[in-house]
């Protein structure tokens, strides 16, 4: 059978569509594919929980919303910051009760004294100024001062009420530092406060001062009866 004209039409219609089809789909495999979006600031609460023994830390970060704070502030600034992570060990050495007889304001202000609004590598803390300045506020000597020494490779912290050495580095990457301390930084604007408010009067035992408080506390007990007795007689006589 001959091929006419009539035939050729229909044939090339299916060709150029076929090539057309082919092309397009070469094409869509050979275009890139997107980047993949950059990754967001680290997580403290999430970094310490994978490295365990902070359960206690991670809580207080969690509770005073601290956490979302930093990640916040490590997405909107350049400058970084500094952990300072106590273990569930250096809480259990606190005193009894010393944790849970802290205001809402007083937990935010321990948590943020962990935290320097700066990226210090372990070998720039011979360059700190003390005192050092942490996120709870003041440096001034009864607030939140935070002094650094160093030695060697070693490095101490004094806030007036503890000394500790930064014992590990947790997490780093240019941008944010976590380390270990073993011991609770206990600012002096909260725990020496709590301590003064707590003391017998200077040269007084704490039993002495126990007795007194009682004492005095009976003594207005007699008060109080002896005016209600003159009160119900002074009654009975106007009867």
């Amino acid at each position: 059978m001959a091929i006419t004209k009539q035939h050729l039409i229909p044939l090339f219609a299916i060709s150029y569509l076929l090539f057309f089809q082919l092309h397009c789909s070469t094409t869509s495999a050979q275009a890139p594919a997107q980047s993949p979006a950059p990754p967001g600031p680290p997580d403290v609460s999430k970094i310490l929980q994978k490295a365990g023994q902070y359960s206690v830390f991670v809580r207080l970060l969690k509770s005073t919303q601290v956490s979302d704070r930093l990640i916040g502030e490590l997405n909107d600034t350049d400058d970084g910051k500094t952990i300072f992570a106590p273990t569930d060990k250096a809480f259990s050495a606190l005193k009894s009760g010393a944790l849970n007889s802290l205001t809402d304001e007083q937990r935010v202000q321990l948590v943020l004294f962990h935290v320097v609004p700066s990226y210090i590598p372990l070998s720039q803390f011979q360059t700190v100024s003390n005192p050092m300045r942490t996120q709870a506020g003041d440096t001034g000597d009864g607030e939140f001062p935070l002094n650094v020494t160093t030695s060697g490779n070693t490095v101490v912290l004094k806030t007036g009420l503890t000394k500790t050495s930064v014992s590990d580095t947790i997490y780093t990457d240019g941008q944010l530092a976590v380390y270990r301390v073993d011991q609770v930084l206990q600012p002096l604007q909260v725990f020496a406060a709590r301590s003064s408010a707590l003391a017998p009067a200077p040269g007084m035992s704490r039993k002495a001062a126990d007795v007194a408080g009682h004492s005095k506390a009976s003594s207005l007990a007699m008060q109080n009866l002896a005016l209600f007795v003159v009160n119900v007689i002074a009654f009975a006589l106007s009867l």
